[in-house]
């Protein structure tokens, strides 16, 4: 940390009030728990990403590293090599990116290929450099944002870190925590920092859903706050049998309509176009709470 740094405070567009942004999905990896290897080729990929914008959503989150329980980590080096080339030919389009990464080394490629935000599921916890180059980055890029999501570390069996007497009580604590450490060193711009609970991380069942149905905890922290549910391993139960869908989609649309009404800054989500229209359609209803509509 520089003591003599003076922190920029700008408010990006895409972080002002207003509705629920929809972040799809793009997994660069041929492990991710959902659709691991079907994006791992460049244009493939980007053709993806292309389409999720075509159904509605208002940024991608590119990964190259599946972090889901179990799997074995993936070298910066790797990661930064699959996930550039996509970054690059999106943003290159006036794509608004953000990248899924713990390493402080892909941060700084992927926001010099065109990334505006670093979505670190780590919370800084992984690699002691990632806050040295999100102050950095703050400082280079007045739109570059970190999204800072609960973490308790990379496990073969995550549940081993999954004990709470009170999760979303702990959790948020956590969070918390990670946040004064921001605080403190005086270098980071709060105003943008985004908050993620990290569902399915150190986490499972009822947890996470203990979790959601407090949401209203983290949003009254005052940060904006991602949620990311889409397709995962809590949602066991819930699924249906539609053809060409992922069993757990129906519900994970639903969960996001109910986070968009609660006010989250934005749903994760790997199947677009459902909680796009969803999205427009609340706000639609919105705008039309008086009458006669002011356009």
């Amino acid at each position: 940390m520089n003591p003599n740094h003076t922190v920029k405070q700008v408010t990006p567009q895409y972080l002002r009030p207003g509705k629920t942004l929809v972040m799809g999905v793009l997994n660069v990896t041929p492990n991710s728990f959902s659709d691991g290897g079907k994006w791992l080729d460049t244009d493939a990929a980007v053709a993806h990403g292309q389409e999720l914008l075509a159904a509605g959503a208002d940024l991608i989150d590119v990964g190259g590293e599946s972090t889901a329980p179990g799997n074995d980590p993936v070298s910066p080096q790797e990661e930064t090599a699959r996930v550039v080339p996509v970054i690059e030919a999106l943003a290159a389009n006036g794509a608004l990116i953000s990248c899924d990464t713990r390493h402080a080394e892909t941060a700084r490629a992927a926001a010099a290929a065109g990334a505006l935000i670093i979505n670190d599921v780590s919370g800084g916890l992984t690699d002691p450099d990632m806050f040295d180059t999100v102050a950095a980055l703050q400082a280079q890029h007045p739109q570059l944002s970190y999204i800072c999501q609960h973490w308790r570390g990379h496990l073969k069996d995550a549940n081993r870190m999954a004990v709470y007497d009170n999760p979303h009580r702990e959790v948020l604590q956590e969070v918390q925590e990670r946040v004064a450490v921001m605080r403190q060193r005086g270098d980071i711009d709060l105003g943008r920092v985004i908050l993620d609970p990290g569902f399915g991380f150190s986490k499972q069942g009822d947890q996470d859903w203990n979790i959601l149905a407090n949401l209203e905890a983290f949003l009254a922290q005052g940060f904006p706050v991602l949620v990311g549910v889409s397709r995962k391993r809590f949602l066991a139960g819930f699924e249906t049998s539609i053809p060409g869908r992922h069993p757990r989609d129906e519900v994970t649309a639903l969960l996001s309509l109910y986070c968009a009404l609660k006010g989250v800054w934005a749903v994760r989500v790997h199947q677009v176009e459902t909680i796009a229209m969803g999205i427009r359609a609340l706000r639609k209803m919105s705008e039309c709470r008086e009458f006669p509509v002011q356009n």
